[in-house]
């Protein structure tokens, strides 16, 4: 019995022979493609970098020369200005499907390994994965803070402390629970950041203040974890977890515009000639995003009154922690921050789509 099946293996093995000697063949092809990729990207990259410089020298000159030029030689000047232009964007174009070095925050978190995604569909792809990922994130945020608003009372409010139930008696199970939470929140922001940075790693224009929100974020999050079982985090406490709670409901509603943003950009891209980037606009957004500003700027003015809040807290006979006043001042650089950004995005987006329709192309339309 034994030997029949040995034997039953032996001929298998026999008949993955063929197979296997392809596979082999196919594999070594595949290793010396790689390697003629790897060696090809490196001199594009060379290239590239030899054809920016020059272009720059070249864009320099120009420059120099145009002011003392006569009327044919201007024109000249012009179209080489354009020509010039068009050749940079284009290197630019050949950039986005090379591979980079990555900047100082990827390189100290993920070391030398490259993030770079040289696909537009693979682009499109990781940029919905991430709008996922905050959604899934979101919906948790948002029961962890339901729990830990309305299910379990970490101390009573100072106006109905007693004798029998003192302001500074622990609850550990309470305790426990924010902690739990906070973790959660450091761990998303912490995660986010790295996550936007490959984003912009790979050609997203995400404007310079998200990041620095997100770090600012990241910090009061931090504080928030470690701070203690004190007076003043019990003052706070309550609201806090409302205004998570809240936050958490808006994250919600912009993951479904934004996702309906993603998707009707990617049907565009793929219908028509014209390239269109995950972060472009156009004006079937506003009626998505006049829906999502009020609740918006309910945020923001919601961080503004956390930052009061803290304040007045800050200077409770009790409230000896240094936790207090650095939270208020970054609560309120997160309120000017989000205010300030979302409202010149706006200024400015109207403005182009007020100058677009306007134009005579447009009218004649």
């Amino acid at each position: 019995m034994a030997d029949s099946c040995l034997t039953g293996f032996a001929e298998e093995i026999d008949d993955l022979a063929k197979e296997y000697e392809s596979m082999k063949e196919l594999h070594k092809k595949y290793k010396d493609k790689l390697e003629e990729v790897q060696s090809m990207q490196k001199k594009c990259a060379t290239l590239v970098g030899h054809q920016k410089k020059r272009y720059k020298q070249i864009a320099e000159g120009i420059k120099e020369k145009s002011p003392g030029l006569s009327g044919e030689e201007k024109a000249k000047c012009n179209e080489l200005k354009t020509l010039v232009e068009d050749r940079k964007k284009n290197c630019i174009e050949v950039l986005d499907t090379l591979p980079r070095s990555n900047n100082f925050l990827l390189s100290t978190t993920l070391g030398p390994v490259s993030v770079s995604i040289l696909s537009k569909k693979d682009r499109f792809a990781y940029k919905e994965e991430y709008e996922r990922f905050k959604l899934y994130l979101s919906i948790i945020m948002l029961v962890g803070a339901t729990i830990n608003t309305f299910f379990i009372k970490n101390s009573e409010d100072m106006s109905q402390a007693t004798p029998t139930c003192p302001m500074n008696s622990p609850n550990r199970l309470g305790r426990i629970c924010d902690a739990c939470y906070h973790f959660l929140l450091v761990w998303f922001y912490c995660t986010l950041v790295i996550r936007e940075s490959i984003l912009r790693h790979n050609g997203s224009r995400i404007k310079g203040w998200w990041v620095v929100h997100h770090y600012l974020t990241v910090m009061l999050t931090a504080i928030l974890l470690i701070w203690p079982d004190s007076v003043s985090y019990r003052m706070f406490r309550n609201q806090f977890m409302l205004f998570s709670l809240y936050l958490s409901v808006v994250q919600l509603i912009q993951y479904y515009y934004q996702s309906g943003c993603l998707y009707r950009l990617r049907a565009l891209g793929e219908k028509s000639d014209m390239y269109i980037t995950v972060e472009g606009f156009q004006n079937w957004m506003w009626r998505g995003l006049t829906f999502l500003l009020p609740f918006l700027f309910v945020a923001y003015t919601w961080q503004l009154y956390n930052a009061y809040s803290l304040y007045h807290i800050a200077k409770h006979p009790e409230c000896n922690e240094w936790m207090v006043p650095v939270a208020s001042v970054i609560f309120l650089c997160l309120f000017l921050g989000n205010m300030i950004t979302t409202s010149g995005v706006i200024l400015t987006k109207f403005k182009a789509m007020q100058s677009t329709s306007s134009s005579p192309k447009n009218k004649g339309s």
